[in-house]
């Protein structure tokens, strides 16, 4: 039987696998780092070391880190839900199919982005819609 490349053999899920826990690990780490951050800035706010009082060049600075901070944050937070996701999909055996249409994503596609739940065609579908 000839494997074409939308298949995904045995092999390559544990390749792919292997990849989702080791970004897992990267964003966990990514994610303490930021939170640490975000304490950071927040305990200096609460300590009043960014006073009304302070330049507004400064003010604006420390706004600016945070909510760079928290759009990070954010992100990181949704690159692991779609990693656990994407780990729970192969446990369940769907792992590498279209959530919209059941179409098998490429293997090429899974690699670059290996949490990746939507065949190309639905991807460019809901990148339309924004």
């Amino acid at each position: 039987m000839a494997n074409n490349n939308n298949e995904l053999s045995p092999e390559k899920i544990e390749y792919l696998k292997k990849e989702l826990l080791r970004q897992r690990e990267e964003t966990l780490k990514e994610l303490k780092l930021v939170e640490a951050s975000l304490r950071l800035i927040t305990q200096s706010e609460l300590a009043g070391e960014n006073s009304y009082d302070e330049e507004f060049a400064d003010s604006g600075t420390a706004t600016f880190e945070r909510e760079k901070d928290l759009s990070l944050y954010e992100n990181l937070r949704d690159v692991l839900s779609r990693i656990e996701k994407a780990l729970k999909r192969i446990d369940e055996g769907t792992y590498g199919k279209c959530a919209r249409c059941g179409a098998p994503i490429p293997y090429e596609r899974l690699k670059a982005i290996p949490y990746a739940e939507l065949c190309i065609e639905d991807k460019k579908k809901e990148e339309g819609l924004r």
